[in-house]
C-alpha cells in the first residue's frame, strides 16, 4: 500500500505541470549557479583532467553536485523543477532526498524540498507551491551524491524573475575532505554542515568533499592552492587509510596551500568519529603536529579537534553508522566550525 495514500504528509507533491508555467534553464540569466562549473556539458567540482589523473573513482565523485546551488528572485506562487541526472546515487544509510534530491530556501530560510520518487533513475519532476504571489528570494540546493546534467525551473507565466545574489563580496570558503565533507549523511542537501555556515554569514562556499577518495594527493593540493578563497578548511583525516598515509601527506598538503597563500586563514580538523583507539590518537597527533609547526612559523592557522564535535551528546544520536553524521551531527559540526569561522570573518 502507498504510504502517501495513508498519510498525505508523505506525498511528494504534484509533478511539474507545463501548461501554466514558463521553463527556464538554470544556466541562463538571471539564474546564478554557485559551487559548480560547466566543462564540456558536465557540471563539475574539479576539472576533468585533474580529477581523472587522481583516479576513476575521484573523477566520478567530482561530478557529484555537492555544494551546488542556484539562486534567483521571483513572485511566482509555484516553483517547479525538471531535473536530468546522468548519475544517481542511492545509498542504504542516506535518504534519497540527501543523495539525489533538491531543497528550496525562501528569504534565507528552509521552506520545502523537491523530494525525489523512490524509483528515481535519471531525473525527476516536482513542484512546490506558495500560498500567495509575492517577491521571494530563492536558493535551490543540489544533490550531494548525484550528477545533475540539466535543470529547468518552472515559474508562472506572468511572474517576474531576476538575479539574486545572497553573498557578500568575499571569496568563497573552500572545504576539502571526506564523505562527511561531501555531506554524508545529511537528510537533505541544505543540512550538510557548510550550508548553514554560509547562510549565516552570507559567504559563498565550495564543497570539495570526495567520499572515500580525499587522500591528500599533491595534484589536488596544487589545484586548491590556485583557487580564490577567503578561508580553507582541511578535513581529510578520515580518508587516509593508515596513520602512516596521513603522516606522509598531511603536512605536505598544508605546505602546498600555504606556499601559494601566505596570509590565508586555514582551519585544520581531525575526524569526528573518534573511538579512543591507539590509531585515533596517532592520527590526531599527526594532524596537531601540522598545526603546531605552522603556528610556530606565525601562520594564520586554526585547529579543531573532531573528538569535540559531539561533546555533551550521546554520540549514538549524532551518527547513522558510528561514522557519518546525521542531521544532529551535522548541526553540531556546523556550530563548532562556525565558532572559528565567525572569529576569522570579524
Amino acid at each position: 500500500m502507498d504510504i502517501s495514500k495513508i498519510d498525505v504528509n508523505f506525498s511528494l507533491g504534484s509533478a511539474a505541470e507545463t501548461d501554466d508555467l514558463n521553463y527556464y534553464n538554470f544556466t541562463e540569466k538571471p539564474f546564478k549557479l554557485w559551487g559548480l562549473f560547466e566543462e564540456n556539458g558536465v557540471f563539475r567540482r574539479v576539472p576533468y583532467e585533474i580529477a581523472n589523473s587522481v583516479s576513476k573513482e575521484f573523477e566520478f565523485l567530482s561530478c557529484n553536485a555537492a555544494g551546488g546551488r542556484v539562486t534567483f528572485e521571483t513572485d511566482s506562487d509555484k516553483v517547479a523543477i525538471i531535473a536530468k541526472m546522468s548519475k544517481v546515487t542511492k545509498m542504504s544509510h542516506c535518504t534519497f532526498l540527501g543523495s539525489c534530491g533538491f531543497d528550496l530556501y525562501v528569504d534565507n530560510e528552509y521552506y520545502k524540498a523537491f523530494v525525489p520518487p523512490y524509483e528515481i533513475a535519471n531525473g525527476y519532476m516536482s513542484s512546490i507551491s506558495f500560498p500567495d504571489k509575492r517577491p521571494r528570494k530563492i536558493i535551490i540546493n543540489f544533490p550531494l551524491y548525484s550528477e545533475v546534467r540539466d535543470l529547468n525551473i518552472g515559474l508562472n507565466k506572468e511572474a517576474f524573475v531576476k538575479e539574486y545574489n545572497p553573498y557578500k563580496n568575499i571569496s568563497p570558503i573552500v572545504y576539502y575532505g571526506s564523505s562527511i565533507t561531501q555531506g554524508a549523511c545529511a537528510c537533505k542537501p541544505g543540512n550538510a554542515y557548510q550550508f548553514p555556515i554560509s547562510k549565516k554569514h552570507g559567504v559563498d562556499f565550495i564543497n570539495l568533499g570526495f567520499s572515500g577518495n580525499a587522500k591528500g594527493e599533491t595534484v589536488i593540493a596544487e589545484y586548491i592552492s590556485k583557487l580564490d578563497m577567503s578561508i580553507f578548511v582541511l578535513d581529510y583525516d578520515h580518508n587516509a587509510d593508515t596513520p602512516e598515509d596521513l603522516r606522509n601527506t598531511h603536512q605536505n598538503f598544508y605546505n602546498i596551500i600555504r606556499k601559494a597563500n601566505k596570509d590565508l586563514p586555514i582551519i585544520i580538523i581531525s575526524r569526528p568519529d573518534y573511538h579512543f583507539q591507539d590509531t585515533d590518537k596517532q592520527r590526531k597527533e599527526i594532524i596537531y603536529k601540522t598545526y603546531t609547526e605552522a603556528k610556530s612559523n606565525g601562520d594564520n592557522v586554526y585547529f579543531i579537534d573532531g573528538e569535540s564535535f559531539y561533546e555533551g551528546y550521546d554520540r549514538g544520536l549524532c551518527t547513522v553508522d558510528s561514522t557519518h553524521p546525521n542531521d544532529l551531527g551535522m548541526y553540531l559540526m556546523a556550530q563548532k566550525i562556525d565558532k572559528v569561522i565567525s572569529e576569522i570573518l570579524k
